[in-house]
């Protein structure tokens, strides 16, 4: 059975500094991303390694999906980073600089020779111009016996530095880049997150680039500062009609006079196999979402 589980927030923590790693044990966040990579200085990294890794096999987080960014293998780091995270098991591990299918074959090898647990998926930062050609290959890649590729991450810092594109404020410059890396997301079954918006004082811009990535097919967006969690939450749930509608049409697929049907009205509309599981997914997410917020409350 497939998992649907919100990925509406997901949260940039940095690994050097615990009461950021505490921190994120209350916020109302999706995904935390414990960061052993930009948000670690070069002589902060081991400690920060340590204490990541050290957070993780402690728990604490509930049912927010906990996912740890490591140096790339490349680095002096990478390697280091991985056999560690490995062993702490988080949920995901987030793969920086991926630029090919080979990228994620080489970390399969590594986490395998490490001993890591099979069911650790990976993300993949999309944040080079490599990475935008290759999406379709790079998502192509996705399902394996063991580390399956779950999500991209837009990393549109990184493509705006490498690519000299402006980071303006209807983002403009990369709009065919994000809707490349969505169309190969969906294509092979993945969710998708948006990049970070850098102004964490200003809640109106936040919401303006929320919206955008919405309707571009975006599943959520990373977050740099705590304050931009809740509304990010809010723009990325599903609205109540949005779940009421999605209820009819699961529900018309299941009367028996539309058992193998592929096609069927529902209130004058027309609606096909695709958008029953397209409502069952936004139910589910509802319903994950609901459960998340009562634990909080």
């Amino acid at each position: 059975m497939t998992e649907f589980r919100p990925r509406r927030s997901a949260l940039y923590m940095p690994g050097s500094k615990e009461r950021a790693l505490e921190k994120a044990k209350s916020l109302p966040a999706d995904c935390v991303l414990l960061d052993l990579e930009d948000a670690v200085a070069p002589d902060a990294k081991q400690g920060a390694r340590d204490q990541v890794c050290r957070a993780v096999k402690e728990g604490g987080y509930g049912k927010r999906e906990v996912v740890i960014r490591v140096n790339g293998l490349a680095t002096e780091w990478g390697e280091a980073d991985l056999a560690s995270a490995a062993a702490a098991q988080p949920d995901a591990i987030l793969l920086p600089k991926v630029q090919a299918p080979e990228d994620l074959t080489r970390v399969r090898g590594r986490l395998e020779a490490d001993g890591a647990a099979p069911g650790i998926a990976l993300w993949a930062m999309m944040e080079t111009p490599l990475a935008i050609l290759n999406a379709q290959a790079i998502a192509a890649a996705a399902d394996a016996p063991a580390y399956p590729l779950r999500v991209f991450v837009m990393g549109t810092n990184d493509l705006a530095k490498e690519t000299g594109a402006a980071l303006v404020t209807d983002r403009e410059p990369m709009l065919a880049w994000l809707s490349t890396c969505i169309a190969a997301a969906r294509a092979y079954g993945l969710d998708i997150i948006d990049g970070v918006y850098n102004d964490f004082r200003d809640e109106d811009g936040l919401r303006r680039e929320c919206d955008q990535g919405r309707l571009l097919g975006m599943d959520g967006k990373t977050l740099i500062h705590p304050g931009q969690v809740v509304p990010c939450n809010e723009l990325f749930s599903p609205a109540a009609n949005d779940v009421a509608w999605a209820k009819q049409v699961i529900a018309a697929f299941a009367e028996p006079a539309n058992k193998g049907k592929g096609a069927i009205t529902v209130e004058g509309r027309m609606v096909e196999l695709l958008h029953a599981e397209m409502a069952k997914r936004t139910v589910a997410i509802a319903e994950t979402i609901a459960e998340l917020e009562s634990d909080a409350g």
